[in-house]
C-alpha cells in the first residue's frame, strides 16, 4: 500500500474527553513507538482514538497482520483489534473467546435492526469491563500508559497544526476543507505571492503588473563581481558568438569545443523527487501525489546542484584588487554593454580608462565595446582599435590570469580574423609561453602555422601535444593531415581515423573524412568509401559522390552538362569555332617557352608527367600570360562567365603517356569545367566522372562538374594537351557571383 494513499480521508479532530479506561485501550495500540513517524500518523498504524470515529477509516484502510499480532502481544488481556476480513470486526476477551460484529448493513451502529440506545448501553458495559481488567489484573503500567498517551496527544498536535501546514494550498496559515478539496482534485490550488500575508493577498488586484523598468530590472539583475560572461572566454562560455573563420582554400581551421553551459545541461537531469512522484503515479494514477522534498545529503548529491557549483568555480575572474574599488562603475558600464547601448558603453569606459589608467578592466572593458562596435558598424578600423585595447589590457601588470588569458585569446581571434596571421602567431606564441600547461593554445597555434602555409612548423607543434598527450584527437587529425600533405600516405590514415574517431571537438570536419578516404583509396583500401558515406551522413558532403566543402545549397547537382544545359551555348560555340588557334598558340608556348608549363603541384598524381599553363585565376589574369597567346585570351574576354570566374581557372594541360591522376574531387560546387580538345591521340585517353567514363575528341568541348567524384588515365603512345575553362554555375545569381570568396 503506498504511504499517501489516504490524503482524500477526514483526519480525525483532536479527542474529546473520554473514560480514562478507553483511552488507554486505545492508546496503547497508538504508542507501540516511542517516536511517531510520517507513516505511522498517516498511513495504516494512525488509527482513530475514539472507535466510533474511527470504523469508517479502518473499514478502508484495513490493520496489517504484522501489527495486529504485536498488539495481541501487549494487550491481548484487555482488547484486540486483528484486522478486518470480510467485513466484520473480532474482538477478543481476555480468556480468548471472541464475538463478531457485522460490518454490512446491521453493523457498525449505521443499521436499523438495533437502537442507539442498545449500542450506547454495550459499550459502556465494553469500557466499564476495560477499566477493570487494566486496574484490577494490573495488566498494563497505567502510569506509562497516560504518559505514553499524553507524548502522543503533543506529537498529533504538532502533525496537524505542522506538518499539514505543508500542505496548506490557499495561503491562510493551516490545513482546512478547501485544501483537501485541492488535494482531491475538487479544487484548483491558489498560489499566493511569496512574502505577502493572507491580508496583503487579500488587498492586492491580480490583474496588476510590473511596469517596463521592474520587468528591465529583472532581467538584468545588479551585477557582481564576475557576474557577467567575458566574450573571449569562448572555452568556458561557448554560447557566445563565434566569429567566421578566413575561408582559405585546402587550410584547416580550428573548431571551438562545443560544450553546454550548466543550465543547458540541467535540463536533460532528472532530480530524485520527481524520479520518485513519476513512480507512484505511474503506480497509482488516480491518486494524489506529494512532491518529496530532498534531504540535505540528497541536495549535495543533485546533478543540478553541482553543476552550478562547478560554474560558479569556473566562472573568470577579472577584477584585480584595485579594479574592486571601482567595481560599481565598472558593472555599471558593462550593463550599458551588455544591453546593447554601446555608445554609452564606450564613452562610459573612456571615462573609466581615462581616470583609472592602471586598471586593467577598464581597458578590457573598453576593448570589448570597440569590438562589439566594429561588429555593428563592420568597421575594420574600430575592429584594430579593439585588438590594441586587448594588448593595453594585457601587457598591464596587475592583470589577473584569467584577464589576460582572455584578452590575448580574443585578440589572436581578431587579428586572424583581419588576415593578419603572423600577428596572431606571435599573440599565441606569447600565450604558450605564459601558460605552457594549456595543450588547447598549442593546437591554436599549429592551425595559426597552417594558415601560414608552414606545415613544418605546424607538425612540430601537433608533434609537441602528442608527446605529452598522445590520445589528442585533435592533435591527432590535424597531424594526420600534414603527413598526408607530405604524400606520406600510408602514415596518416592511422592519425586521421583516431582522430575522426576520438569524437573530440574540432576532429568532425569535412576535409578530415576527405583526406582519410582519399588516403585509403590511394592504398587501394575500398572501406574509403565507408568514411565518404559517413561523411555525407554528418552532413560534410552532398552525397558519396559529390565531395566539395566550399558549397552553396540548391544549386543543380549532375556529373555531366551539355552546353544547352548551361546555358553558355555562345562560348563553347566560339571555342569550338576557334580551336585550331587556341591549339597553334599552346603549340607555340610549347615548343618556344616549356617552363611555362608547370608541373602539377597538387599532389593528385599517380605516376607521370602533367603540366598547366595558367591564364586565368580566381577571376584575375596571370601576370603576362596572355602575351603570348593573345588571340586566345582575346577570345575569352567577353565571356564573363569565364573570366569572371573567382572560383575557377582558365589554362592549357599538357600530359604526358604513363599519366594517372587519381580519383578526386575540386573544391566547390559553384562551377563546372569545360575541356577543348587540342591534340587527343586515338587511343588511351579517357577520363571517368562518377560511374560513367568518357574520351575526348579535338575541336569539341567536354562539360562536367568537377565537385563530383573524377579520374584520368593518359595510356597512349604520345601527349594529350586540352584546354580547360572554368564558368560559374548557371543558377548562380549575379549577387552571389559577386560575394563568394576566391578559390
Amino acid at each position: 500500500m503506498q504511504r499517501y494513499r489516504h490524503y482524500g480521508t477526514s483526519f480525525p479532530p483532536e479527542p474529546s474527553p473520554a473514560p480514562v479506561e478507553e483511552i488507554s485501550a486505545e492508546e496503547e495500540v497508538y504508542t507501540e513507538e516511542e517516536v511517531y513517524t510520517e507513516e505511522e500518523v498517516y498511513g495504516e498504524e494512525a488509527e482513530p482514538l475514539i472507535q466510533e470515529e474511527a470504523e469508517p477509516v479502518v473499514q478502508q484502510t484495513g490493520v496489517k497482520e504484522e501489527e495486529a499480532s504485536q498488539t495481541k502481544e501487549e494487550v491481548q488481556p484487555i482488547v484486540q483489534e486483528t484486522g478486518r476480513k470480510e467485513g466484520k470486526t473480532a474482538v477478543e476477551s481476555k480468556n480468548g473467546k471472541s464475538s463478531e460484529r457485522g460490518g454490512g448493513e446491521g453493523g457498525g451502529g449505521t443499521g436499523t435492526k438495533y437502537s442507539m440506545f442498545t449500542w450506547f448501553v454495550v459499550l459502556a458495559l465494553l469500557g466499564v469491563w476495560s477499566s477493570v481488567a487494566v486496574v484490577y489484573f494490573e495488566v498494563v503500567d497505567y502510569d506509562s500508559v497516560m504518559a505514553r498517551a499524553k507524548q502522543f496527544r503533543m506529537n498529533f498536535s504538532e502533525v496537524l497544526q505542522g506538518k499539514l501546514t505543508a500542505y496548506d494550498t490557499d495561503g491562510d496559515g493551516d490545513f482546512d476543507v478547501e485544501d483537501a478539496k485541492v488535494l482531491l482534485g475538487l479544487k484548483a490550488a491558489e498560489k499566493p505571492r511569496v512574502g505577502d500575508s493572507p491580508e496583503e493577498r487579500a488587498e492586492s488586484s491580480p490583474s496588476s503588473a510590473p511596469d517596463e523598468d521592474d520587468e528591465d530590472e529583472a532581467a538584468a539583475p545588479p551585477l557582481v563581481e564576475d557576474d557577467f560572461v567575458p566574450d573571449d572566454l569562448r572555452d568556458l562560455h561557448p554560447e557566445e558568438d563565434r566569429t567566421e573563420a578566413i575561408d582559405t582554400t585546402g587550410v584547416l581551421l580550428a573548431e571551438r569545443r562545443p560544450e553546454e553551459s550548466p543550465a543547458e545541461s540541467g535540463r536533460y537531469l532528472t532530480s530524485s523527487k520527481f524520479s520518485r512522484q513519476s513512480e507512484v503515479e505511474a503506480e497509482n494514477p488516480s491518486e494524489p501525489v506529494e512532491p518529496q522534498s530532498d534531504s540535505p545529503q540528497e541536495a549535495e548529491g543533485k546533478p543540478e546542484e553541482k553543476l552550478k557549483e562547478k560554474a560558479k568555480k569556473n566562472k573568470p575572474k577579472l577584477l584585480n584588487k584595485f579594479d574592486k574599488t571601482i567595481k560599481a562603475e565598472i558593472d555599471a558600464a558593462e550593463k550599458l554593454r551588455r544591453k546593447g547601448k554601446l555608445e554609452e558603453a564606450l564613452r562610459a569606459f573612456e571615462s573609466l580608462v581615462q581616470q583609472n589608467p592602471q586598471s586593467p578592466r577598464a581597458r578590457y572593458g573598453r576593448a570589448q565595446v570597440e569590438d562589439d562596435l566594429a561588429e555593428k558598424l563592420r568597421s575594420n578600423d574600430m575592429l584594430q582599435k579593439a585588438i590594441n585595447s586587448y594588448r593595453e589590457a594585457a601587457e598591464l601588470p596587475d592583470a589577473t590570469s584569467d584577464l589576460l588569458r582572455a584578452a590575448l585569446k580574443r585578440r589572436a581571434e581578431r587579428q586572424q580574423f583581419l588576415g593578419r596571421v603572423r600577428g596572431s602567431l606571435a599573440t599565441l606564441e606569447k600565450m604558450v609561453q605564459i601558460f605552457p600547461e594549456d595543450i588547447g593554445l598549442k593546437n591554436e597555434m599549429g592551425v595559426a602555422h597552417l594558415l601560414l602555409g608552414d606545415n613544418k612548423g605546424a607538425g612540430r607543434v601537433f608533434g609537441e601535444v602528442l608527446a605529452v598527450a598522445p590520445s589528442n584527437g585533435f592533435a591527432k587529425v590535424h597531424y594526420g593531415f600534414i603527413l598526408k600533405s607530405e604524400n606520406r600516405i600510408a602514415e596518416s590514415i592511422p592519425y586521421l581515423k583516431d582522430g575522426i574517431e576520438s569524437g573530440e571537438p574540432g576532429t568532425d570536419d569535412g576535409r578530415f573524412y576527405f583526406h582519410l578516404g582519399d588516403a585509403l583509396q590511394r592504398v587501394g583500401d575500398e572501406s574509403a568509401y565507408s568514411w565518404y558515406e559517413l561523411g555525407h551522413r554528418r552532413g560534410h558532403f552532398a552525397s558519396v559522390w559529390q565531395r566539395s566543402l566550399y558549397n552553396v545549397d540548391g544549386l543543380k547537382a549532375q556529373p555531366w552538362w551539355t552546353a544547352k544545359e548551361t546555358g553558355y551555348t555562345d562560348l563553347v560555340r566560339t571555342l569550338e569555332r576557334n580551336w585550331k588557334t587556341i591549339r597553334d598558340e599552346a603549340l607555340a608556348v610549347m615548343d618556344q617557352k616549356t617552363g611555362s608549363f608547370v608541373p602539377e603541384e597538387e599532389n593528385l598524381r599517380e605516376r607521370g608527367e602533367w603540366g598547366q599553363y595558367t591564364l586565368w585565376q580566381q577571376g584575375k589574369k596571370v601576370g603576362n600570360a596572355c602575351r603570348d597567346v593573345p588571340k586566345t585570351c582575346s577570345l575569352l574576354e567577353k565571356h564573363s562567365e569565364a573570366t569572371g570566374c573567382k572560383r575557377g581557372q582558365i589554362k592549357f594541360s599538357v600530359m604526358h603517356p604513363g599519366t594517372h591522376v587519381w580519383p578526386h574531387t575540386g573544391p566547390t560546387n559553384c562551377r563546372l569545367r569545360m575541356h577543348l580538345g587540342l591534340v587527343v591521340p586515338k587511343r588511351g585517353c579517357k577520363i571517368r566522372c562518377t560511374d560513367q567514363t568518357r574520351e575526348w575528341e579535338e575541336g569539341r568541348v567536354l562539360i562536367f562538374d568537377d565537385s563530383f567524384e573524377h579520374e584520368v588515365w593518359q595510356e597512349a603512345a604520345s601527349y594529350r594537351l586540352i584546354f580547360i575553362v572554368d564558368v560559374w554555375h548557371p543558377e548562380l545569381t549575379a549577387p552571389q557571383r559577386h560575394s563568394l570568396s576566391a578559390i
